[in-house]
């Protein structure tokens, strides 16, 4: 089972992306505007709409696609705001590095916290 499929009781959508371009607000398409600040960079969704939980979903969606990540399945992702929260277990240092990397890597992560991390 993947992460998006344990976390967010979802597949992956046909067109999701990590990094997706955000989509324009409702007004914006109706009237031909454009802006870059339409949706913050956390709250972009697999497909460039606004998600509440953007970020996390993004992040989820990174792991999915990191063949060294794909099993790991007693570590969750949340996110407040612009922070990547991660909580639980993970069998390795070396696995938790390359997750903060990876998350790191998502449009609109400042930081990744792990102070709710265990190894071992």
């Amino acid at each position: 089972m993947g992460w998006l499929q344990r976390l967010f009781g979802m597949g992956k959508p046909q067109g999701a992306q990590v990094n997706p371009a955000p989509a324009p607000a409702p007004e914006q398409a109706a009237t031909g505007e454009t802006s870059e600040d339409a949706i913050s960079p956390e709250r972009i969704g697999l497909n460039g709409e606004y998600d509440q939980s953007g970020l996390a979903k993004r992040v989820a969606l990174a792991f999915d696609e990191d063949p060294q990540l794909d099993d790991i399945d007693t570590l969750y992702v949340a996110q407040t705001g612009t922070t990547v929260v991660l909580k639980g277990k993970v069998p390795s240092q070396d696995i938790l590095s390359r997750m903060v990397e990876v998350a790191k890597g998502v449009n609109g992560a400042q930081s990744v916290e792990t102070d709710q991390v265990t190894i071992g």
